[in-house]
């Protein structure tokens, strides 16, 4: 049966759909125009060969990288019309059960991608003040712009969201007459279109592979465009990239041309501000700080999406989610969200300018960019393409991404190690929790339940114990119908005997399909033990409590199930019974028997937990009819060896 749900996850091709997709999609490849010439002119050469090979270099990797690699082959490897390197990793994780050390590196470097891009789109935009203002101080700008957004988070982005679609139409249209006004004075620099001049940079300039670390920043923002499938569907994002892609282009060329006129001069400023005429500076900044803004809500968004398939997927902690606005998918992690405002606030006030934070920016999403085509070499052979196709596409984008990566870490020294340690501990808490769950499933002991027939039947007619609810509800983790881990037979006939009218066993199955919410009823002991199955979206918050009570609603209007309290004085006015949660807690013990890693796992495992939300707020448990036991991870022994009584 299911749990209905008027969620729309595909989206048809579309003016208005089209004008989302701008708004949200491309926020972050769409500023890379801010800082992308300006670092490519820091490497000091500036003669309009290498200036053109450098453009060369740009469209190329916009080409290859962004147009044929996501926005041709990888949106094709879509999950049920969702995307994003968790979805991919929902497709693979059954068949291909290594991917997810990949899918967690991935995930993780792209998290940490998340807390640099606000931070370096937002300073970039803000420096164009400098051209009117050379003395005016940057970061407190910087930080207040930063301090509203995070703020603002709280309360949904519904409203100001629907301005971003008609702000990056003017945004990208700014960029193309921006460059075609310089493009004309200096048309040779349309020569870029050629590769041969992108080759010709990369060897012969000494160290020529070296400038690709500054080129990749072209191409950031591809990841995260994967991510929003889900939320604009293929057709959009790929009808509007034919805009997106034409307008950076021209830009780019335009801020080549100008850099190849002004070459004489003893120092330059950044040329995406340098090529506006001077009465278009301010609005030109206030354009580029609002497009800043929606790359960076791209990229907050981005990062609660993350987050949230994380914790279904069992590798990252429960932690809250709240749901400000009434679109579905809109959604707030207030823990994260604070994180990333707090790591923000440190890298502008320890890095100060663009020019320092390009040396960080770009190395952590190429190694994302690198999990994600591992992933789809998976997805790949799981669709059966031929494999020459296969080697063709695995061996272009390792080598592309390969040579991108060999670039970037030589800037590692200058920044880089810094979203390194980021993704590092991202990835620390990823894997301590994945491998800590891992830990706990191998102690976990499983009973047949027909062996319990009896025992249940007794226990319910058992008048000299109190009853100790009327029905008592376990979560459990056991795969079969026909199985019951140890933890719930100790707790209701060992560890104090609970008699109830009724039994309940829910068991939760996270589907690799994003919105899934269906349910079956089994009747284990006719009535007396019920099992329940949910089958639950990665993407769909598991509020059991709801889930629980709407499936008990559909029961009791079939006629199979009778709430109605047993207690006379209450049965006669029709009150319904009462139900008890029990949770059960397996914690570590000196008894517990592990190896030295598997102790320390288990140990940063019970730090991390202290940090995510209990079962209860997790599962959407009313707290006043909770009861939560603890029991030992490991099966205690009854007895000691080599122990005399005297």
């Amino acid at each position: 049966m299911h749990i209905t749900d008027n969620q729309n996850i595909y989206k048809k091709l579309s003016f208005s759909g089209l004008l989302v997709t701008l708004g949200i999609v491309y926020g972050d490849i769409g500023t890379s125009p801010l800082y992308v010439m300006k670092a490519i002119i820091g490497e000091g050469v500036r003669d309009s060969n290498f200036i053109i090979g450098a453009i060369s270099c740009i469209i190329w990797t916009l080409t290859l990288q962004t147009t044929i690699k996501y926005i041709w082959i990888t949106l094709k490897a879509d999950n049920k019309g969702e995307g994003g390197i968790l979805s991919l990793f929902a497709l693979l994780r059954k068949k291909r059960r290594y991917v997810y050390i990949i899918a967690m590196v991935g995930a993780s470097t792209l998290l940490a991608d998340g807390i640099i891009t606000p931070s370096i789109t937002v300073v970039s935009a803000v420096e164009g003040l400098g051209i009117l203002y050379p003395h005016i101080s940057v970061i407190p700008i910087v930080v207040v712009i930063l301090a509203f957004l995070f703020l603002f988070q709280q309360f949904g982005t519904e409203l100001i969201g629907r301005s971003y679609g008609p702000i990056m139409v003017i945004w990208f249209s700014t960029l193309a007459i921006l460059g075609f006004s310089q493009l004309i004075h200096y048309p040779q620099v349309l020569a870029a279109f050629n590769p041969y001049y992108a080759v010709k940079l990369l060897i012969e300039y000494p160290g020529g592979i070296l400038i690709l670390g500054a080129v990749f920043l072209c191409t950031t923002g591809a990841d995260a465009l994967y991510s929003d499938l889900g939320h604009c569907g293929v057709k959009n994002i790929r009808v509007s990239w034919i805009f997106v892609k034409i307008s950076l282009i021209i830009n780019y060329l335009g801020q080549g041309a100008w850099i190849i006129i002004n070459s004489d001069k003893a120092s330059l400023p950044n040329p995406f501000f340098a090529i506006m005429p001077q009465w278009f500076v301010l609005p030109g900044v206030i354009l580029a700080t609002m497009a800043a803004i929606i790359a960076s809500q791209a990229m907050i968004t981005s990062s609660y999406t993350i987050i949230s398939e994380a914790i279904t997927l069992n590798i990252w902690p429960k932690v809250k989610i709240k749901y400000p606005g009434p679109i579905k998918g809109q959604m707030y992690i207030p823990s994260t969200n604070w994180v990333l405002f707090f790591s923000c606030i440190f890298v502008v006030s320890f890095f100060q300018t663009s020019s320092n934070m390009e040396a960080m920016y770009g190395l952590t999403i190429n190694i994302t960019m690198l999990m994600t085509s591992l992933l789809m070499l998976g997805y790949l052979q799981l669709k059966r393409t031929k494999m020459p196709l296969i080697i063709l596409f695995i061996t272009t984008y390792l080598t592309i991404e390969g040579a991108f990566l060999y670039a970037n870490l030589h800037k590692f020294h200058l920044g880089g190690w810094f979203t390194v340690f980021l993704a590092g501990l991202i990835f620390f808490i990823m894997f301590i929790w994945n491998r800590g769950r891992l830990t706990k499933k191998q102690f976990t002991q499983f009973y047949p339940i027909s062996d319990f027939t009896d025992l249940f039947k007794d226990i319910q007619k058992d008048n000299t114990l109190p009853r100790y609810a009327t029905n008592l509800v376990y979560i459990t983790r056991a795969e079969q119908a026909t199985d019951v881990e140890r933890k719930i037979i100790y707790s209701i006939f060992n560890k104090q005997p609970k008699r109830a009218e009724r039994y309940w066993f829910l068991h939760i199955n996270i589907t690799d399909e994003p919105y899934t919410k269906e349910y079956r009823v089994r009747q284990l002991i006719p009535d007396v033990l019920y099992r329940i199955d949910f089958n639950i979206g990665f993407k769909v918050n598991p509020r059991i409590n709801r889930f629980f009570n709407h499936v008990i609603s559909d029961l009791v209007k079939s006629g199979e199930v009778d709430i109605t309290s047993k207690y006379y004085s209450l049965s006669k006015h029709n009150v319904p019974s009462d139900f008890r949660f029990i949770i059960i807690d397996r914690v570590l013990t000196v008894d517990t028997e592990l190896t030295t890693a598997e102790r320390f796992v288990m140990n940063a495992y019970d730090v991390v937990k202290k940090f995510s939300m209990s079962s209860v707020n997790a599962y959407g448990l009313d707290t006043s009819n909770v009861m939560i036991e603890q029991v030992p991870l490991g099966i205690v022994p009854l007895t000691e060896n080599g122990f005399k009584r005297l």
